[in-house]
């Protein structure tokens, strides 16, 4: 592995709680197919759950202490899980203090992609809880983001990804992305265009669907080329993008969606939208940013 390489890790964020590990199996299968180095981040500015005074308020000695050293229990104790899982990969942890949002955003910087965990907070939730980095992290990373339910979710056989497709850029960067995963997994992939109809309705709704067709045929040209070996569905469904999109991946390997990058959301999934697809789905969402550019994978 090159000099390069080494600088391009997968990145996953350690939840405090040691029985969540779902982002950190998925991480880890990930640098395993792909011969990267992984990189564990337990960011802390909070005690930890493990974390117990042993009488009256404690000083912020005693507090500085107990937050390293239960810290330093939980990576080391990731590193092992890692390590017994997947022998050949290259791991390493860090422990860091300040908020994970601001932590994850500066080591997605150098990474291959950054993964997280998820446990399908409320908005409100996802607006107060210290926990909250998805959104803040997706916004602005430079890199795909990985969001993984906590909760294990049942894959369909023959296994599959979705992907949503816009016609934009942004959805096309994730189109790229789809189809180099799925064919990393020998996995059939499923091109979905939503096409939700405007309030006011069109004139010509035939012409409309036609007009997705295309772009849907244009994103995916190419690229069924680059990846024969991917099986590729591809369909324009009438509906609500995050309904549909939900549904479509309900057993599937992980749902692809296109991001802006350094600050928000376009197209399909504008708002609240993109929100819907994060709270909703029960499989990993892979979010790739149009900035992201792929980085080779080591043969």
């Amino acid at each position: 592995m090159t000099n390069a390489e080494e600088r391009t890790p997968i990145v996953v964020g350690l939840d405090p709680d040691p029985g969540r590990r779902m982002a950190l199996a998925w991480a880890a299968d990930a640098a395993d197919r792909r011969r990267l180095p992984l990189l564990l981040v337990l960011a802390q500015n909070l005690p930890t759950p493990g974390y117990q005074p042993t009488g009256g308020r404690p000083s912020w000695e005693e507090w500085n202490e107990a937050l390293h050293a239960t810290g330093d229990h939980l990576v080391k104790d990731a590193v092992a899980f890692v390590e017994s899982r997947h022998p050949r990969v290259r791991v390493s942890g860090m422990l860091a203090e300040g908020h994970p949002a601001w932590v994850l955003r500066e080591q997605a910087q150098n990474a291959k992609e950054v993964v997280l965990g998820s446990w399908h907070l409320s908005a409100l939730q996802e607006l107060f809880t210290s926990a909250a980095v998805t959104l803040p992290l997706i916004a602005h990373a430079p890199c795909p983001v990985v969001v993984v339910p906590e909760a294990e979710h049942v894959t369909q056989q023959r296994p599959y990804f979705v992907v949503g497709v816009d016609g934009s850029a942004h959805s096309a960067a994730a189109v790229d992305l789809a189809f180099e995963e799925a064919a990393l997994r020998g996995a059939v992939l499923r091109a979905l265009y939503v096409w939700h109809s405007p309030r006011l309705g069109v004139l010509d709704e035939d012409a409309a669907i036609r007009e997705c067709r295309r772009l849907l045929s244009e994103t995916v040209a190419g690229r069924t080329a680059a990846h024969p070996e991917v099986e590729l569905h591809h369909e324009v469904v009438h509906g609500h993008p995050v309904q549909i999109l939900t549904k479509a991946s309900e057993h599937a390997l992980g749902l692809f969606v296109g991001t802006r990058g350094h600050g928000g959301f376009t197209g399909m999934l504008l708002g609240s939208v993109s929100q819907g697809v994060l709270h909703h789905a029960r499989c990993p969402v892979i979010t790739v940013p149009h900035a992201h550019e792929q980085k080779p994978i080591v043969d």
